[in-house]
């Protein structure tokens, strides 16, 4: 039997659904759930709606720790987000709760559920210096250049992905980035605990058509005048990376469609590398006959 259950998926394919009917599941059987988010933007206070975090409504039916703490005018990295992951784990370990790890983000799953080898942070005029010439050169051009020097390091960064372009070439720069011969960077089995992983799948025409419709209820539930605000107030530059921040204070929706279709995209795809994943194809399926097969699996 598994110590924790972790949930990731693409976005809009329902995770937040699913942890729901699997506690009422696990209640059922005398458990006591607890989620535990997973998720780089979801930490942020204020931007609720546009990282569909989990709704008032549905933390009234499974309570939900990790969301909407850190104020979207602080910046925040995994290397804070670990130590706070973990504490909420043992601690509902401790009390004898069954914590339901749920995430979208692979590198913050990965934090949450094992020992994470951090970098170090760069010097600042390191960071300046590559922040300076991704903005002159332009990023699609420095992915060129990372291809060609250290492929291995740039194999899921996108031509257009700034902030990590920048963070690998400041890393290259500091000897910090070497290949690992067999070993993976994106997953490791040895986690911290017992963990049955789950990750979920659905066919691509009816997960875009899902994505599409989450947009448009975001837009409708009030996303644009949240990324004002925040805007308005200083947002850092780590929740300016929330998927379509910048999309939705251009007032562009179809552009934050077709990059969150990108990103579930590329969430598939780590997800394809994980080992000993438990896959499950969602599409036509309930919430709770999925959450039913997730329970199965942890209690083998």
């Amino acid at each position: 039997m598994s110590d924790v259950i972790a949930i990731f998926g693409p976005t809009g394919i329902g995770k937040t659904a699913v942890a729901i009917e699997l506690a009422e599941l696990l209640r059922a059987r005398g458990e006591d759930p607890v989620a535990i988010s997973a998720d780089a933007l979801q930490v942020y206070r204020g931007l609720e709606t546009l990282s569909g975090a989990a709704t008032a409504e549905e933390q009234a039916r499974l309570e939900h720790r990790l969301i909407a703490f850190v104020p979207a005018t602080d910046a925040f990295s995994v290397g804070e987000f670990m130590p706070l992951a973990h504490a909420e784990i043992d601690t509902a370990l401790a009390e004898g709760r069954r914590p339901i790890v749920v995430g979208g983000t692979g590198l913050y799953l990965r934090a949450a559920l094992t020992q994470l080898d951090l970098y170090p942070p760069p010097p600042a005029s390191v960071r300046a210096r590559w922040t300076v010439e991704v903005e002159r050169r332009g990023p699609s051009e420095l992915h060129r250049e990372l291809v060609e020097r250290a492929p291995w390091a740039v194999e899921d960064i996108e031509p257009t992905d700034r902030s990590r372009i920048i963070r690998t070439l400041e890393l290259l720069e500091m000897g910090e980035l070497e290949p690992r011969e067999g070993e993976s960077q994106l997953w490791t089995e040895h986690t911290r605990h017992p963990t049955e992983l789950a990750g979920l799948t659905m066919e691509r025409e009816e997960l875009y058509r899902r994505i599409d419709e989450r947009v448009d209820a975001m837009v409708a539930a009030g996303a644009k005048e949240e990324v004002e605000r925040v805007e308005g107030a200083g947002a850092s530059r780590t929740a300016r990376k929330a998927l379509g921040y910048e999309e939705l204070l251009a007032g562009d929706i179809e552009a934050m469609k077709r990059r969150t279709r990108q990103y579930a995209k590329r969430q598939l795809t780590w997800m394809r590398k994980l080992a000993g994943v438990h896959t499950i194809d969602v599409t036509a399926r309930q919430a709770e006959d999925i959450a039913r097969e997730i329970a199965e699996a942890s209690a083998a």
